[in-house]
Formats: C-alpha cells, sequence, structure tokens
C-alpha cells in the first residue's frame, strides 16, 4: 500500500470518529433541557421551514445524515484496506494495528453474562449503551416526573400519581425504546460498512440484536401497558381506538406492540429450537412492526431512529437481488460421518477471507428456509470453487444428506445462496503460533484457515507460524472430517513447509471402532444448466464501494423526491385548510425511500451483471472441464484418505476417551504472539475464552467463531 493510501485510510478512520462522536453528543443531549428549550427549536425554525427537507428536516440532518456519512466512509476505508491484502502488502501501520485489534478482541467478559463471550471493544460500547440509558431515563425524570406539582396537576385535572404514569409511559416508549430501537438493525446488517470501522462483525455482534430486541419491546410493553392503565384511570379508553390525523395513532402503536410480540414469542430458545420455522417466518413480521411504528410516531420522530433501518433495508435488498439466482453446483463430496461437502463454482471476481459465512437455500427441501454454513474452500487455494460442509444435525440438513446419499442420485440440485461474508480481514500469518481449537463442526471455519497456510507456505513460499489443530469429536467416524483439510481436486499439495500438528480427541470412545459405515465416502458429480451461474459477487468486486454509492445515492435521489413532495404537495397542503395527516407523510416517506433504493441498488446490480457477462465463455469452459475433472478415479473400498489427505497423517495424533487438557496445552505454547482461534459448542467457547483472559498471558490474542445467526 502506497503512503497515500496510509495517510487516506487514517484521514477517513479519523473524519468518521469525529462524525460518531458528534452524533452520540446529540443523543446525550437529547433529554436535556438546553436541546428541548434552545437547540431544537433554533434547528426547526432554519430547517423544517425549508420546502427542501419539510418537517422532518431537522432530525434529519442531525440523526440520519452523519450515520449514513459514517456508512459511506467505512466503504471507502474497506476499500482500501481490502486493496492492501490484495497486493499482500503490510505496512507498520497495519502492524500496529493488528497488534491494538488482538488487544481490543480480548476477552473480558466470559460465561456468566447472557451476552456470552465479551471482548474489550464489544464491552466499550456496551458500558456506553447503558450509560446513555441511564443518562437518559435520570435526565427525563429530573426534567419532567419531578416537576409534577399539585399546582401543576391541578391545572391538567389529574392526579399526581396518573400524571406521573402518562410520563413514565413517555420515558419507556420515546426515551428508552427509541435509543434500542436505533440500534437494533446494525448487527444484523451483513454487508455493513459501519461495523468494521470499529473492529466489528455482523457475525460477532449478531448476539447483540437478539438482546437489543428484548430490551426494544420490554420497553415498548411497558410504554403501552402504561398508557391503557392511565386511560381506565382516566376513564378514556376511547383512546384505544385513537387514529388522530396530527398526532401519535394509537392504534398504529398498539398494531406495531401486538406484532412485536408476537415476534418475541417465537425466540423462546425451546420455541425457536423445535419450531424453527414459525420462528423464521413470523420474524418477517419485522416489516409491519417498522411501517405501524412509523405510523404511530410520525415521521419526525422516526427519522431519529431510521440510520440502522435503512442500511438494513439497502443490505437486505441487495442480498434479495443476489437470492434470485441458481448457482451451479458441481459436486458434493459425501463422508461416513454424514457429512456431505457441497463444492460450487466461483468467479475469479469473488474474494473472500477464512472464516467466512454462506446462506443456503435448497427449494427443494423449502423455498424460505436459508441456513448458514462456513465457507470451507479457500479464496487463494481454490480460485475457481467455493465449498461448504453440512453435517446431518436436524430436518433440514437430514433432507439434504439423504437427497444426495441416495442410490438413485438427482443430476442436478437447484440451489441459490447469500454471501458470502465475514471478517473484512484476516492475518493469521502474524503470530509464531497459531492454536486452533474445535469441536464438532467448529472444524470447519479452521479447514480454511489450514488451506490459506498451505497456501502461503507452498505457493508464495513464506514462512508461516507454527500451527496446533486440536478437535474435538464425538466419534471416530467423525474423524473422516479431517479429510476435508485438503481439496478434493486430486491436486498434490507440497506440506513439507507447513508446521502443522493435529491433536484429534474421539470423547465417546476408548478404541477405534471397526464399525462398518453406512455411507461410502464418495463423491457424487451434478449436471448443472447452462443458466445455472457462478457465485459471484452480486455488485463485482468492489462490492463496499458499490454499497457506499447505493448509501449515497439512494438518499439524494429520496431527498430530491422529497423536495418535490413537500414543495408541491405537502407544503401547499399546510397552508391550506386541509392537513396532510401524519400517516399520510409516513406512508409516502416510506414508500419514496423504498423506491430510491430499489433504483440505485438495481442500477448497480445492473451495471455489474453487464461484467460478469463477459465470464459467459468462462463458465461454458468451466462445464466442459467439470464434467471431465469432477469424477475422480475412485475406489469404493478406499477411503478418502488414500488421496492428498494422506500426507496430513504423519501430523495427526489421535486420542481415544478423553478431552484435551485446553489449558495446559495453550500456555505450554511459546512466542512473543499466540493466536488461539476457537469454535464450536458453547461450552468449549468459554472455557478457551477463560484461560486467554485475564492476562494469564499477555501473548495470547483471542477469537472465537460463534454459529449465532
Amino acid at each position: 500500500m502506497t503512503t497515500d493510501h496510509i495517510k487516506m485510510r487514517r484521514v477517513i478512520w479519523t473524519v468518521a470518529m469525529v462524525i460518531f462522536l458528534g452524533t452520540l453528543v446529540l443523543w446525550i443531549m437529547l433529554p436535556t433541557k438546553t436541546y428541548i428549550r434552545y437547540w431544537s427549536p433554533k434547528m426547526k425554525s432554519n430547517v423544517n421551514h425549508n420546502t427542501y427537507f419539510g418537517p422532518q428536516g431537522s432530525n434529519m440532518l442531525s440523526f440520519t445524515i452523519p450515520m449514513l456519512l459514517i456508512a459511506v466512509l467505512g466503504s471507502l476505508y474497506n476499500y482500501l484496506r481490502k486493496i492492501n491484502e490484495s497486493n499482500q502488502n503490510t505496512s507498520s501501520d497495519d502492524e500496529n494495528k493488528s497488534w491494538w485489534a488482538g488487544k481490543l478482541k480480548r476477552p473480558m467478559i466470559v460465561g456468566t453474562s447472557p451476552l456470552g463471550i465479551v471482548s474489550l471493544i464489544e464491552l466499550s460500547f456496551l458500558i456506553m449503551f447503558i450509560a446513555l440509558l441511564i443518562w437518559s431515563l435520570s435526565t427525563y425524570i429530573h426534567n419532567r416526573v419531578t416537576s409534577i406539582t399539585p399546582r401543576h396537576t391541578n391545572k391538567l385535572g389529574l392526579e399526581s400519581w396518573k400524571a406521573k404514569l402518562e410520563d413514565s409511559a413517555v420515558i419507556f416508549g420515546h426515551v428508552l425504546g427509541n435509543i434500542c430501537l436505533a440500534l437494533l438493525f446494525f448487527p444484523v446488517t451483513r454487508t455493513s460498512t459501519v461495523l468494521p470501522l470499529f473492529g466489528l462483525t455482523s457475525e460477532s455482534t449478531v448476539k447483540y440484536h437478539k438482546w437489543l430486541g428484548h430490551i426494544v419491546l420490554t420497553f415498548f410493553t411497558g410504554h403501552g401497558l402504561c398508557f391503557i392503565f392511565f386511560w381506565a384511570a382516566t376513564n378514556d379508553m376511547a383512546k384505544v381506538l385513537e387514529w388522530k390525523s396530527d398526532r401519535a395513532s394509537n392504534v398504529a402503536g398498539e398494531i406495531c406492540l401486538l406484532v412485536g410480540l408476537i415476534m418475541w414469542a417465537t425466540t423462546v430458545p425451546k420455541i425457536r429450537q423445535k419450531f424453527f420455522e414459525l420462528f423464521f417466518y413470523t420474524h418477517q413480521l419485522y416489516i409491519v412492526f417498522m411501517v405501524f411504528f412509523i405510523l404511530h410516531v410520525g415521521v419526525t420522530c422516526a427519522f431519529i431512529t431510521l440510520p440502522g433501518f435503512y442500511l438494513f433495508l439497502i443490505d437486505r435488498f441487495v442480498r434479495f437481488l443476489q437470492s434470485r439466482r441458481r448457482v451451479r453446483l458441481e459436486s458434493a463430496r459425501l463422508l461416513p460421518c454424514e457429512t456431505v461437502e457441497l463444492n460450487f463454482a466461483k468467479s475469479s471476481s469473488l474474494t473472500y477471507n477464512p472464516g467466512s459465512i454462506i446462506f443456503v437455500n435448497v427449494p427443494a427441501i423449502s423455498k424460505l428456509q436459508w441456513h448458514p454454513f462456513t465457507v470451507t474452500s479457500n479464496n487463494s487455494l481454490d480460485q475457481e470453487k467455493l465449498s461448504i460442509a453440512v453435517k446431518s444435525v436436524g430436518g433440514w440438513s437430514n433432507k439434504l444428506f439423504q437427497m444426495i446419499s441416495s442410490p438413485s442420485t438427482i443430476d442436478r440440485l437447484e440451489v441459490s445462496v447469500e454471501g458470502p461474508y465475514g471478517p473484512s480481514s484476516t492475518n493469521f500469518l502474524r503470530h509464531e503460533t497459531l492454536v486452533m481449537v474445535s469441536g464438532g463442526t467448529g472444524l470447519t471455519p479452521m479447514i480454511s484457515i489450514v488451506r490459506e497456510l498451505i497456501y502461503a507456505s507452498s505457493v508464495l513460499k513464506i514462512k508461516t507460524p507454527k500451527t496446533i489443530l486440536i478437535c474435538a469429536f464425538k466419534n471416530s467416524a467423525d474423524l473422516t472430517m479431517l479429510d476435508l483439510l485438503l481439496p478434493v481436486s486430486g491436486t498434490e499439495h507440497d506440506i513439507s513447509n507447513l508446521n502443522l500438528q493435529i491433536e484429534a480427541y474421539v470423547t465417546k470412545e476408548q478404541q477405534p471402532t471397526t464399525e462398518k459405515h453406512s455411507i461410502n465416502p464418495r463423491v457424487v458429480s451434478f449436471k448443472p444448466k447452462e443458466s445455472d451461474s457462478q457465485i459471484s459477487p452480486i455488485l463485482g468486486p468492489n462490492n463496499g464501494l458499490w454499497i457506499g454509492a447505493i448509501i449515497a445515492s439512494s438518499f439524494i435521489i429520496f431527498l430530491i423526491m422529497i423536495e418535490l413532495l413537500t414543495k408541491y404537495y405537502i407544503y401547499p397542503k399546510s397552508n391550506s385548510t386541509s392537513m396532510i395527516s401524519w400517516s399520510i407523510q409516513g406512508t409516502l416517506n416510506m414508500l419514496l425511500i423504498c423506491v430510491s433504493i430499489a433504483v440505485t441498488a438495481s442500477a448497480a446490480v445492473i451495471l455489474n451483471r453487464k461484467q460478469n457477462g463477459q465470464q459467459k465463455s468462462q463458465i461454458q469452459n468451466t462445464i466442459l472441464s467439470s464434467t471431465q475433472a469432477s469424477i475422480l478415479p475412485y475406489n469404493p473400498e478406499v477411503e478418502l484418505e488414500s488421496f492428498p489427505q494422506q500426507s496430513l497423517s504423519q501430523s495427526t495424533n489421535i486420542h481415544y476417551g478423553r478431552r484435551p487438557d485446553l489449558k495446559k496445552i495453550i500456555l505450554d505454547c511459546e512466542g512473543s504472539s499466540i493466536g488461539v482461534l476457537v469454535s464450536g459448542p458453547t461450552a468449549l467457547r468459554h472455557n478457551v475464552a477463560n484461560i486467554c483472559s485475564f492476562g494469564l498471558e499477555k501473548n495470547l490474542h483471542f477469537e472465537s467463531i460463534s454459529f449465532s445467526w
């Protein structure tokens, strides 16, 4: 990376942080008398009467535009970082950031928290969030509730407790609920350009979406109940069915709350596990929830909480466009442990990092279900292929395995994908020692990392860290998952320079079993249609830049349409005897937002599709070559270890009837920088996090991969 690029990244990051801090200050000032009496009226007088922005102008300028600008800056920042990685350059600036990133990812809270493993950077944001809630609550109580005097209540014709009950309802909804709702959609925006600015990813923060959802609905439920009790106490229950045109619509708020409670009920762990489809389908009601929320509070207030939802809508629509395509599934590798590796054709323009996740839909099983899987292939070693491993552990995966492993194997399987999504940067090579701990299917992220190390040692001819792979399985049949460490292409890989040690533990068996497996390891080839496309980036190789362009251009188009709407419809009506209701204004704003996003995102996809069209000849060549190369020489009596995986057997030690002593293995590692990566069950991740936390060893750099989508 050139010096200019480094300076540009620093400037972009600094500007984004300044804007973020400025927005944070606005949130801090929001409940204060200074903001209510001075700042807000002044901004409204300068902006809201302007026909360009309309009545929502002050909130749009204060809360929406700054966050969208941060997202655009984030896309530029990530693009420059991607250039650095593609050029295989590592500056001292990047090394320092990698060192700091390791410190910020160090686990600070483990196990005892319902949030699981909380890193230092996550803890910092968690403290800021809680502090903002407490500050907003205490400030509002001081300004409003404590100012309720007998003289004031007599003037309103209310008893003191009734007035306080009404204010409590406002606190639950307008103050606390809105803060949580403003953050709710950031963690589930998979192509987020904001989270990487803070060293976070959607995969690592999705757990906060769950807890924010619980908090939002707790506050909104309190908001609704307080108002119902207030109306009952004041003998004014008719307001339950009130839909005013010039103020908050009670009916819209009740519908919003009812839909939210339905979604909330299906998130109970037992219901979600046993009736996942019910949870999945009801969760799509978030659109109804947000529509009626905007109709309830009005579009002016909605712009305070809009940025996160706006970015999520862009992400969701782009993913929708990608999911319409059928991708090219070329082959499947079946293992005795009832695991299948699916191998897709991949465009050379698609790049991803180890640890990336892809969402898969098989219409023959379910047209609506999407399931996340870790990518096991490696972008450098498998340049024309993308692979995932699916273990048969549930209804959906069982059906998939049965379809592929049945004697009457199908010729073609229709599949759609979304992604891949994952960390914007991974630099495992910076460590002297790399310890990877996995349990069961938690091995899958490690497969891509091992292939990355093989590529670095055999192709780039660079020194790789000493690597210890610790994997725990329930039975010996699961050991065949280690066969996935090398691709199925049949190409010999020189791993002589790779310092790899594999320690495999079979916990439920005391000795190797001679039981014959019901499934023989084999490769199944498919015959895709010519219309099936390679997995390619829906927005081209510069996906992040295009996301930033869509964010900026869609909002500019929205502002232009709002200007026309306000100038020629809303403003003339407001100056006449007939007023424009909140519901109509909210509906028109929502419609214009959707139109602007759909137009810009579709245009970006069409432009990139023309570029992808140039690769059609490459696809045709792939069709011819895959029919010849995908069918490997196969002897049903010989397991897959007889192929390139056999070269790994000398590096593998198998232990039966016991679990690994992780603390001893990790703390006995030598080196100034030891990377510790864990993937698997919650208890395993917490155990490793405890070992790496609280300064037992300062040279340990911890990272966890969680399947919590």
